[in-house]
């Protein structure tokens, strides 16, 4: 692996698939909206909404839910979340640790999600970083969601940092569009799609493991073999 070392004044984390392993449970929500309403889905489709803002996926495929509006679309896939046989979200490795790193080297620190409000501060607060995150961006907080940039240049304001001296970490097209077009660097993190998918990031890893910081406050990245041979 290619070792990088990267100053950093400020890092911004995406949430699903980021931070948390929620991917699993979202793609089965989506799935059983699909089915309880008859409407054809597979895989690769229920791959494309990572990262995106649930209504404004329904908004695109509305025509198919003929007599059903987005907030009762939106309301009905939630629901699902709470049906007693979903996979169980987990932290993704190192997620925890490099936050809780981050916060001791004094560097700022925020989410910017596609999730709602309550939902996003509900999984921090199950991961315990609830706490360390000084700006948290939801879907509630932004006219336009991933992969416009609106949400990052927000978390970049409201750290006071420029956004070419933030780092990002996503797991999602979406969220490595919104990013890069924000001006920060980005970290791509393979947890829910391949590396190919995130080529767009200037930096790819398979979890967060594989990217510690050290005074300076400095990241040093270990950039996985297919990034680096792209």
């Amino acid at each position: 692996m290619e070792l990088t070392r990267l100053p950093v004044r400020a890092a911004v984390f995406d949430l699903d698939g980021t931070l948390i392993d929620t991917e699993p449970r979202n793609r089965v929500m989506w799935a059983r909206l699909f089915d309880a309403h008859g409407v054809p889905h597979d895989e690769a489709e229920l791959a494309s909404f990572a990262g995106r803002r649930g209504r404004e996926v329904l908004g695109d495929r509305l025509h198919l839910f003929p007599g059903r509006t987005v907030e009762e679309l939106f309301h009905e896939v939630m629901a699902y979340g709470a049906d007693p046989d979903m996979p169980v979200p987990e932290p993704v490795p190192g997620a925890v640790e490099l936050v809780r790193a981050l916060r001791g080297l004094g560097v700022p620190t925020a989410v910017v999600t596609s999730g709602i409000s309550g939902y996003a501060h509900d999984l921090l607060d199950v991961l315990g970083v609830l706490e360390l995150m000084d700006l948290i961006v939801t879907a509630d907080d932004v006219v336009v969601g991933k992969p416009d940039p609106e949400g990052y240049l927000a978390a970049a304001r409201g750290l006071g940092v420029p956004p070419d001296e933030a780092v990002a970490f996503e797991d999602a097209p979406a969220g490595v569009a919104a990013a890069r077009d924000a001006g920060m660097t980005v970290v791509g993190i393979t947890t829910t799609q391949p590396s190919a998918a995130l080529r767009a990031a200037q930096h790819v890893v398979a979890d967060l493991r594989q990217v510690t910081v050290t005074p300076g406050p400095e990241l040093r990245i270990r950039d996985t073999e297919e990034k680096k041979d792209q």
